[in-house]
């Protein structure tokens, strides 16, 4: 026993048990004569999961000083008999699966030094006279529980807060200016709610503050000067409000620690101020979606530690652009760098070759729309620069980027060949080169590209074969329109390919052929504009497939089920081509260096081949994450009824998001109901009637899947409950209890192996 440290399950009853099993999540002691007390050892079975609710007699335990229940899977409520816990100092019970209001008794236990109730099923208000029996509270975590109502005034009266945490809930009304007087605050995270108002002028105060976190919420008007000048502060994040005014030129005379300021998407104007350079310790940076003019800042050389730069959507300049010392030089010693968007900005001029120093390290470079011309500088990296004008080849350096994932060149005047290497860019998954005058063939090589998603060759002079497999069974004639000498299969509306003569013929066509009159409309400024929807031509055609519902249902027939589906073993055949979508799934989120949300994950969206091997479609809203921002917020929703619960409430997408699509994906193709079926009406949905009859599967999955003279009725019945329950744990409304899709494809590929198939 000392040697299963990675036992997740132990059942062994009547028996006296022994060991070191620290990954133990589930432990049975029933039926045994147990004396004594419980050994102090329990408390390293850091992954033990408890469930069910929390026993009201838990308030009988007077002397208790700290109950820490968090990252179970409880359900029920909070206990009244809690507040009767006199000498309790910490209460934390996050991620528990604890719903309901907060009792008012939890805020008169006087003793308490911190509570966490984050991330749970929490609803109602918080008590207006919250902190008049907590004057030793310290840390107040409330963030992501589905609160609501005003912030009470009185939270002033608890003068030891050093935390106050409060995202991701649904508090409005305005911001009391008591909080100000908390002066050994060091963290206010209010992001993410519906607050209107102004920053009141007594958080300039607040000299101990070391994070300000407001972003996401309706507020207005100037940013209180005072703010600025709290020299403890390390992040200030204030975007996606409606702020107005301009950044004081002292700022980086004060804010020396400041790691992080994000003040995109608002309504700031004026200049950003030269001394911005001093802040040596600054890792982001976010001006993004204001109405900032006049030069960036020069030189911003000293901000060594810097990983992201937004400046795109402003009106700004660089005066020195064009003389290679401007601030995108100055950016070449930040050897941290990862992403930088300077796109929609007038800054004109020439990239300057000290661009191909950039760090090695740099994930995105967009420039789109920034009005640059001349040539690419030699060893730039990932990029964006539609709608510029830069001339010339493309460098034949891309194909040393292994790593790449995006490459957009459209609507330039690129011309001659497209480098070899590029083809050899295996993780590349968005390719576009429209609207330019590139030529040469198409090589064997392009169907080595197995990631690709979306591929835009249009309006080019490009010849060659299109390849009729691996990816480009996704692509629709979209991706190669106007280039009069590709051949290739039928759907993709070029001609034929001469198989016999194809090389030399193709040659002679090229060589021959006219210049198209057309190629006036291919030039930058005159072509239509190519929208989001560039994604979305790519992937919506499929060419002798049918998707995956269709395919079950075509097997569920009621009348004459065609004769291959006879035998419900084959009836069950295409449903677990689910496997292979979980599979697309557990690549995007898991093996690709940038997260892949697909954001619109149902069954019709799901195709299958000939081969009856599924392939995940239409990535036309798909988002890109990063690793440091794996949740986003967007205004594009997916399908109703596939939405996980944060994306349409909150407009909140991460790969829990796809996960939780995934799981509805499951019910409807096992149980054949869809989710906007007239029987669901009210409360009563997908979810909540498999999860009502859970313990009930035959009255859940497709009738035509079972029959009871099945001689292994029971192992199929033991197989689609195990099926439902994991559609059950992709759809938790919480995204940390919500499974991850590589345990989603070990567990579909276990089920798959116990029924043969």
């Amino acid at each position: 026993m000392n040697h299963l440290q990675n036992l997740k399950l132990l059942s062994f009853p009547m028996n006296n048990l022994t060991g070191q099993c620290i990954k133990l999540q589930v432990i049975s002691l029933a039926y045994n004569d147990f004396t004594g007390s419980i050994p102090s050892g329990i408390g390293n079975l850091v992954e033990l999961q408890f469930t069910g609710g929390i026993p009201q007699a838990i308030g009988s335990l007077s002397n208790l000083e700290g109950l820490c229940l968090g990252y179970n899977k409880l359900t029920g409520g909070i206990p009244r008999k809690i507040g009767n816990l006199s000498n309790l100092n910490i209460l934390h019970l996050a991620s528990s699966g604890i719903g309901g209001p907060i009792p008012a008794e939890i805020f008169n236990i006087s003793s308490l030094q911190a509570i966490d109730f984050s991330n749970n099923s929490l609803y109602g208000c918080l008590p207006m006279d919250i902190c008049k029996h907590l004057p030793n509270l310290q840390w107040l975590y409330l963030h992501q529980s589905h609160l609501s109502g005003q912030l009470p005034t009185t939270l002033s009266l608890c003068g030891e807060l050093l935390f106050l945490t409060l995202s991701f809930n649904k508090f409005r009304g305005s911001i009391p200016r008591e909080i100000g007087n908390l002066s050994k605050l060091e963290g206010i995270y209010l992001y993410d709610n519906s607050l209107v108002g102004s920053i009141p002028n007594s958080f300039g105060n607040l000299k101990a503050l070391k994070f300000l976190q407001l972003g996401i919420n309706n507020l207005i008007r100037m940013v209180p000067e005072a703010i600025f000048n709290i020299s403890k502060l390390q992040s200030l994040a204030m975007g996606q409000n409606h702020f107005l005014g301009s950044l004081p030129s002292s700022i980086g005379t004060w804010l020396l620690d400041l790691e992080e300021l994000l003040i995109g998407d608002n309504e700031f104007s004026g200049t950003i101020p030269m001394s911005i350079s001093n802040m040596s310790k600054l890792t982001q940076l976010d001006v993004s979606h204001n109405s900032f003019i006049g030069n960036v800042p020069k030189d911003l050389s000293n901000l060594t530690k810097l990983e992201s730069l937004n400046l795109a959507y402003n009106q700004l300049t660089d005066e020195h652009l064009t003389s290679g010392v401007g601030f995108l030089t100055s950016l070449t010693t930040c050897k941290f760098f990862r992403t930088l968007s300077i796109g929609y900005n007038p800054l004109k001029g020439t990239l300057p070759n000290s661009l191909g120093n950039l760090p090695i390290a740099l994930e995105s470079f967009t420039a789109s729309a920034c009005q640059f011309r001349g040539t690419i500088p030699t060893g730039i990296g990932y990029l964006l620069l539609s709608s510029n004008k830069p001339f010339g080849s493309i460098l034949s350096c891309f194909g040393d980027l292994h790593a790449l994932q995006w490459l957009t060149l459209d609507s330039n005047v690129l011309a001659l060949n497209i480098p070899s290497c590029l083809w050899s860019l295996k993780d590349l998954l968005f390719f576009n080169l429209s609207s330019n005058f590139l030529t040469g063939n198409l090589p064997p090589e392009v169907g080595n590209m197995k990631s690709m998603i979306a591929l835009d060759l249009s309006k080019n002079l490009v010849s060659g074969e299109v390849p009729d497999g691996g990816p480009f069974v996704n692509f629709t004639a979209e991706s190669f329109i106007f280039n009069k000498a590709l051949c290739g299969a039928p759907h993709f509306q070029v001609i034929a390919c001469d198989k016999n003569t194809c090389s030399q013929s193709w040659k002679t066509k090229r060589d021959n052929m006219e210049i198209p009159a057309p190629i006036d409309s291919w030039l930058p400024g005159t072509h239509e504009k190519i929208s989001h929807q560039q994604l979305l031509y790519a992937t919506t055609t499929l060419m002798k497939t049918i998707s995956l519902g269709k395919e079950a249902r075509a097997c569920d027939a009621k009348d004459s089920p065609p004769k291959s589906c006879q035998d419900n073993y084959l009836l069950l055949k295409p449903r677990f081509q689910s496997v292979d979508v979980a599979s697309t799934l557990e690549y995007l989120h898991h093996d690709c260096s940038s997260l892949v949300v697909h954001h619109d994950l149902k069954p019709s969206n799901v195709l299958l081949d000939d081969d009856m091997v599924a392939h995940v479609a239409d990535f036309g809203i798909a988002r890109l994450l990063i690793e440091t921002e794996p949740m986003q917020q967007t205004k594009t929703l997916g399908t109703i009824g596939y939405m996980a619960p944060e994306h349409g409430s909150d407009g909140m997408v991460s790969t829990k998001s796809n996960v939780y699509s995934y799981g509805i994906l499951l019910m409807e193709v096992f149980a054949r109901k869809k989710p906007m079926d007239e029987m669901f009406t009210g409360d009563l949905t997908l979810k909540t009637w498999v999860e009502s009859l859970s313990n009930s599967v035959i009255q859940v999955v497709d009738a035509n899947l079972l029959r009871r003279e099945d001689e292994d009725l029971a192992t199929k019945l033991s197989c689609l409950s195990s099926i439902m329950a994991l559609a059950l744990a992709c759809t938790t409304d919480s995204l940390e209890e919500r499974i991850h899709m590589k345990n989603v494809v070990v567990e579909l590929k276990n089920i798959r192996i116990k029924l043969l198939i």
